[in-house]
């Protein structure tokens, strides 16, 4: 079997998958026939679309900390997975300036506690750790960043990633050396993505969040940082990638067990002023919004990735454009705000989004 058909019957660990990206795999994963265990903590918000897209009837469902090596490792080993998607973090920028030892332990230590689980687990064959694209030692170049350039990360949250980044490079040479495939049977690969927005994001200190909260409760929203760029992507985009490199790992080949950028294409890496202009236009009725003045914790101003490696290596390649991508948010939100079913309308998003994609 190849493409969307290799899912079919395999076992999917997925660490995070309360959290907005993981429950967005979790449906996907069960959509295509996989048999899914989720290993995270209670859902990040309320509301937030585990609960409200009813993922827990769909997997197999455990709460616990990424922290607690003994509890992940049980968890792991009786599932005994075939792949292994790495998604749990602490991933606000904002909260790791208040809460910076506690972003190392779950982002770096989480980490290290996963790859552990996998050394105790025979079956795992495959394993994606999702970083972000925020890991690089970020110099306000105009032109994206490449797998191959230096890590860094200004502010606890970003550096915790490129130390998760390390940990997952250390684990891969020491245990997992994609030479000695063929004698280990696991490979290990990070996934660095950019500003993922979709339906079921009801996180705080994030744009498009913060926008919709307010226009349903009738209130102007602040915006910092108007001209920062972003590259932002519908959380598809990236969640494709990953599977993509997951069925390559699965294929033994270990070219594919290294980092890999996804991305959005250059002329959807927009400022912040620019994506809260067009969401006011598709938002029925518009949206109320201003710049907050005064001093902010410190974001990059201009952040693109170069995602040339899984264009020509993978064949992965968006298939939305951002305005697109806003406009499904928009579809999701208004369902939502309407009491539709969100478990079938998320899943109905994933396939009319997968009719989007090129023929695998």
């Amino acid at each position: 079997m190849s493409g969307w058909d290799s899912w079919r019957g395999r076992r999917v660990f997925i660490t995070g998958h309360t959290g907005f990206k993981g429950s967005w795999m979790a449906l996907w994963l069960t959509q295509l026939g996989a048999t899914v265990c989720g290993y995270a903590l209670e859902p990040p918000s309320q509301p937030n679309l585990f609960e409200v897209a009813r993922v827990s009837e769909r997997i197999l469902d455990i709460r616990a900390d990424i922290c607690d090596l003994s509890r992940l490792k049980t968890a792991m080993m009786d599932f005994s997975p075939d792949v292994v998607f790495h998604m749990a973090a602490q991933a606000l920028v904002r909260r790791s300036y208040i809460e910076p030892a506690s972003t190392y332990a779950a982002n770096v230590m989480g980490t290290v506690n996963v790859l552990e689980a996998v050394r105790s687990t025979p079956s795992v064959r495959a394993v994606v750790c999702i970083t972000t694209d925020k890991c690089y030692e970020n110099r306000e170049w105009p032109w994206g960043y490449r797998e191959v350039d230096r890590l860094g990360g200004y502010d606890p949250y970003s550096n915790s990633k490129a130390c998760a980044e390390l940990v997952c490079a250390a684990y891969r040479n020491s245990f997992f050396l994609p030479e000695e495939l063929s004698v280990h049977e696991v490979a290990v690969a990070t996934a660095r993505a950019g500003n993922v927005i979709g339906g079921g994001d009801w996180a705080t200190d994030r744009l498009i969040p913060d926008l919709l909260r307010g226009v349903l409760a009738g209130e102007s929203v602040r915006i910092r940082y108007p001209h920062a760029i972003r590259p932002w992507q519908h959380v598809l985009e990236p969640l494709r990638g990953y599977l993509m490199l997951a069925e390559r790992l699965l294929q033994r080949d270990p070219e594919f067990a290294s980092a890999w950028n996804f991305g959005p294409n250059d002329q959807d890496a927009k400022p912040v002023e620019w994506i809260v202009g067009q969401l006011s236009q598709l938002w029925p009725g518009g949206m109320s919004w201003q710049i907050e003045d005064g001093a902010h914790v410190h974001e990059a101003t201009y952040l693109k990735l170069d995602c040339s490696k899984a264009h020509n290596s993978l064949g992965w390649r968006p298939a939305l454009s951002i305005s697109n991508a806003l406009q499904l948010i928009v579809d999701w939100s208004q369902h939502w705000q309407t009491g539709g079913d969100m478990q079938r309308f998320t899943l109905e998003q994933i396939a009319q989004y997968r009719d989007l994609c090129p023929a695998r």
